[in-house]
C-alpha cells in the first residue's frame, strides 16, 4: 500500500512568512516610539542674561584625579556632599555650585555629581575641567 505524501513547501511560499514580516514591522514600530531618555535636563540661562552671584552663595567643590571631592580642604563622600550642600541651601535659596574637575578625574565620579546637584534642584551649577598641573598648583597656592 502506498502512502501518500503532501509536497512540503519552502517557508517562503506559505502564508506564515507574511504573517511573521507583519508581526515583524508592528513590533519595530511599537519599539521606536519608545522614547528613552538617558541624558540630564539641565535649564540654560537665557544668552543675554546676567546674574549676580554673591560670595556667600557660592560653594566651591574640586574633584582630583581619584574622583575624590574636596571642599575647603576636607576630602567628602558623595554622601558628606549631599548633606553639606542641603544645609547650605537651606540658608542660602539661591546656592550657586562650582564644580572644578581633575582633568583625569573618573568621569563616573562627575556623573554622580551632576545627578545629585539635578536632585537638590541646585539653582545654579557650573563645571569646569583643569589640567592635572593647574590643580595641583591651585591647592598649592590655597
Amino acid at each position: 500500500m502506498k502512502i501518500k505524501r503532501d509536497k512540503r513547501t519552502a517557508f517562503r511560499e506559505t502564508a506564515a512568512s507574511s504573517d511573521l514580516a507583519f508581526i515583524l514591522i508592528i513590533y519595530f514600530l511599537v519599539i521606536a516610539g519608545f522614547n528613552i531618555n538617558m541624558g540630564f535636563i539641565i535649564n540654560l540661562p537665557e544668552r543675554d542674561s546676567t546674574r549676580l552671584i554673591l560670595r556667600e552663595d557660592l560653594m566651591r567643590f574640586e574633584m582630583d584625579m581619584r574622583g575624590a571631592i574636596i571642599y575647603q580642604g576636607l576630602e567628602m563622600d558623595i554622601g558628606e556632599v549631599e548633606r553639606e550642600i542641603r544645609a547650605a541651601v537651606a540658608d542660602h535659596p539661591h546656592l550657586a555650585v562650582v564644580l572644578s574637575i581633575d582633568g583625569q578625574a573618573p568621569w563616573q565620579q562627575v556623573v554622580f555629581f551632576v545627578e545629585l546637584a539635578q536632585k537638590l534642584e541646585i539653582e545654579s551649577f557650573s563645571f569646569n575641567i583643569i589640567k592635572d598641573s593647574t590643580m595641583d598648583n591651585a591647592r598649592g597656592s590655597s
